[in-house]
């Protein structure tokens, strides 16, 4: 697991998930459980995607309104609405236009405060495309909103998020020359180091420094996560050098980077020394963030004890407000097999909020199957299932995950047929996991009529079976001198576009 860089929203690095289990290469950076294997058998221990994403619009307030601070008022009912929407391709337009005839009256509109609220918050559960819509509605009204160099690096970096780096480029370009500032110059960094475009963020940030705009952490911060992403590490050291020459004061991110990095190269000495020096800087407080990254390395090296304790120091720095560390603690836990311990943090994060949220129960369920606790997953899905209005396919596939891999597909199926009959709509990864259900049983026709399903779904383009369930069902097709079966798998790899990509090529010349 890498580190997650902030403890919310409103910090720079935004880590995706609680989950444990570590790679040794480098260039994924231990990206943990970055599955190549079957669907079935992510979904089981994978909560959440897990990986640095350098934020700049989840990293400063830009000098605006601290919004957690304001009192909440119409923007949740507003941000429900928009979240919720039945239709997501009528987007967030169709929404505020009728909110504001049905929900404000002829006298009043919404303002700007609300409306930034509501984008900062579909940002926060990466609903991108909602928020950028959110802003392109008020930048259609006119002279009605004023906007500053701060909304327009959130609208760069929400635009290199929809539809890609050239079109960030592209609004970058067309900015006025004193909105091009410290905080869209960042943007446009932050986005070239999400695209790991090496080569344009070196360049920015040289333009960045020779402008003034490099005087703080924030951009070596981002440089130094993109060198990690690539696997130039001795970079990440040469970045940390620049810092100390030039006397840039190091904060809590940087700390932490510089300890995944010790960590990516598997020098448990050096990320301990690095520990030691953030400790000394009478100017950094370290935060949950440090000891979950700390805990994760260590259970990575094989110091239970040494991450237990850490845990326990994340446990001392969790605020009510921030559910994030609840499910590292999760996740943390249950790879050390502390039973116990994660029932005793759910409780916690249950008693903690009026309310569980569906990543909560995914972090849960995945955390109580790596463990083996069947039975107490089936006790949360059932929990959920009775709780819930927002019946989320992920849920269901991590209990079909599983039974899938043991050939309880009659299980795994029950449980599908019961998500879409409260309203559940599955997507193709739902119907791939069924499918290798089906395939551990033997019944191909079975297997490939769900696969029939999943290539049905116009709107899920990028999904492609993946090539080792095409294999296997090629493989038995062609045992049992079943054309039909392979025909009909030729016309699920035609329609996803699968015929011409070279690992689809080798299978079915082989």
């Amino acid at each position: 697991m890498l580190l997650q860089t902030s403890a919310s929203a409103s910090s720079l690095f935004h880590l995706s998930s609680a989950a444990v289990t570590a790679t040794t290469s480098s260039s994924s950076l231990l990206l943990p459980l970055r599955l190549r294997s079957s669907p079935a058998a992510a979904v089981s221990v994978r909560p959440y995607p897990l990986g640095i994403r350098c934020s700049i619009s989840q990293v400063h307030s830009y000098g605006t309104v601290d919004y957690e601070r304001r009192p909440a008022l119409k923007w949740s009912s507003l941000y429900r609405r928009i979240s919720t929407m039945d239709d997501p391709s009528l987007g967030s337009a169709s929404v505020l236009d009728r909110w504001e005839e049905d929900e404000m009256g002829p006298d009043r509109r919404l303002v700007k405060w609300d409306l930034c609220r509501v984008a900062k918050e579909l940002r926060k559960f990466r609903r991108f495309k909602l928020a950028l819509q959110v802003y392109e509605w008020m930048v259609a009204q006119g002279g009605r909103f004023t906007f500053t160099s701060s909304d327009m690096a959130i609208q760069l970096d929400l635009i290199s998020k929809v539809r890609g780096i050239e079109h960030a480029e592209e609004y970058f370009s067309t900015l006025k020359d004193e909105l091009k500032d410290k905080r869209t110059y960042g943007a446009l960094l932050n986005a070239y180091g999400q695209a790991k475009m090496k080569e344009k963020a070196e360049a920015i940030v040289e333009t960045m420094k020779a402008k003034g705009y490099a005087n703080d952490a924030l951009p070596f911060n981002v440089m130094m996560t993109l060198y990690m992403n690539v696997g130039e590490h001795e970079k990440v050291q040469m970045t940390i050098n620049e810092m100390k020459e030039k006397n840039v004061n190091f904060d809590i991110y940087s700390y932490n980077i510089w300890i995944t990095t010790c960590a990516a190269m598997e020098n448990l000495g050096e990320m301990e020394r690095v520990v030691e020096t953030m400790t000394a800087d009478s100017s950094i407080s370290a935060n949950w963030t440090t000891y979950s990254t700390l805990a994760t390395m260590y259970i990575k090296f094989d110091h239970l004890e040494k991450a237990e304790s850490c845990l326990k120091e994340v446990e001392a720095r969790v605020t009510g407000r921030d559910r994030i560390p609840f499910n590292y603690l999760l996740g943390l836990y249950s790879s050390l097999g502390k039973r116990e311990e994660v029932y005793r943090v759910w409780n916690w994060y249950k008693s903690t909020f009026p309310s569980m949220l569906n990543l909560g129960y995914q972090t849960m369920l995945s955390s109580l199957i790596k463990m083996g606790d069947i039975k107490g997953a089936e006790e949360i899905y059932e929990d959920w299932l009775s709780v819930t209005s927002n019946y989320d396919p992920r849920i269901c596939q991590i209990p079909m995950g599983w039974y899938a891999r043991q050939g309880l597909v009659d299980k795994a199926k029950g449980l599908l047929d019961r998500l879409i009959e409260k309203g559940g709509k599955p997507k193709p990864i739902t119907w791939e996991i069924l499918a290798e259900g089906y395939m551990k049983e033997g019944q191909v026709s079975e297997a490939l009529s769900c696969l029939k399903k999943a290539a049905d779904y116009e709107r899920f383009s990028k999904w492609r079976p993946r090539p080792a369930n095409v294999a296997n069902i090629l493989a038995v097709c062609r045992e049992e001198d079943n054309s039909e079966g392979v025909d009909l798998l030729m016309d699920v790899l035609r329609s996803r576009g699968c015929l011409e990509r070279e690992e689809y090529k080798t299978l079915i010349s082989t």
